[in-house]
């Protein structure tokens, strides 16, 4: 059977971001889409002006037809939440639907500074979401919020290594840290638990295999590809979310977007796109299509 996500986030009208970008990143990825919008938005909020609709009121009733109708997917992966009532709801459509991969994008905030939306209990509500997830796709800024961290520009690795860990002893079973930057590179850290059974018996009537749990940490490097550009967090998080669903390993998945990523802003400036019209991913897609 065809593989089916549904993909919660804001829709903005004009401008690459969020569901105008998941959509069609994951689609082309041969998974089927189910779409619940948080926001809808006249164009994406790094242009000067901007009308917006709160969705919250029209949630749960939209859910409610879903689970009626009998709807069922794979995977659930979320993006931008604007209040602790849409936490609220994503959490009760986690225990609604069977969902056996869960990605989340704790779009919390960037460069330090945490977004105006975010209370100390939007923040409580996140770190519970996101320790449900089995991929979580913070930035730094947002990794140092959840776990409860002073941000500061020169944090180290083995520092983002510590606070990976306590996420995962959180729940959050696989994780991936972006947009880290060393001199004219960006990378994104990775880390996991690696659990290798071992059969600690002789006895093949009774064997006692247990599982020995190993952290895999690292970070994968590319290039910096200038000017940077709204959108590229929400093709990354895509990729990551519809090669999680085909089950494809985490580095591999992380390189693949990464190398999408740097041949996008490259047809982006080519083609002379204005910065805040995101980045331009469609002349691309077939670099995603499933390979059967």
């Amino acid at each position: 059977m065809q593989p089916s996500i549904a993909i919660v986030n804001d829709l903005s009208g004009y401008g690459r971001c969020s569901l105008t970008v998941s959509l069609p990143v994951i689609s082309a990825m041969g998974i089927s889409c189910g779409v619940v919008p948080t926001a809808i938005l006249s164009n994406q909020t790094e242009y000067p002006d901007y009308s917006i609709l709160d969705f919250t009121p029209y949630m749960e009733d939209y859910l409610n037809k879903w689970k009626h109708l009998g709807f069922g997917f794979d995977g659930l992966y979320t993006g931008f939440l604007g209040s602790v009532t849409q936490i609220s709801i994503i959490r009760k459509m986690i225990e609604d639907f069977s969902f056996s991969k869960i990605i989340v994008d704790p779009v919390m905030g960037d460069n330090g500074i945490i977004y105006d939306s975010y209370t100390e209990e939007m923040c409580n509500g996140m770190r519970e979401l996101v320790s449900q997830s089995s991929i979580t796709t913070p930035n730094l800024t947002e990794l140092c919020i959840l776990t409860g961290r002073k941000y500061h520009p020169d944090i180290t690795d083995d520092e983002i290594k510590e606070m990976c860990s306590e996420l995962v002893g959180m729940g959050a079973q696989q994780i991936v840290v972006t947009g880290l930057c060393k001199d004219d590179m960006l990378g994104n850290a990775i880390y996991y638990q690696d659990y290798i059974n071992s059969n600690k018996s002789d006895n093949n009537d009774n064997n006692d295999c247990k599982a020995s749990a190993k952290p895999h940490f690292e970070i994968i490097y590319n290039r910096k590809i200038l000017p940077l550009r709204p959108g590229t967090g929400d093709v990354f998080a895509s990729i990551i979310a519809g090669n999680s669903i085909h089950g494809v390993n985490l580095s591999d998945s992380v390189h693949q977007a990464m190398n999408f990523i740097c041949t996008c802003l490259e047809t982006s400036s080519r083609l002379n796109i204005p910065v805040n019209a995101g980045v331009c991913f469609e002349e691309h897609l077939h670099l995603l299509h499933l390979k059967r």
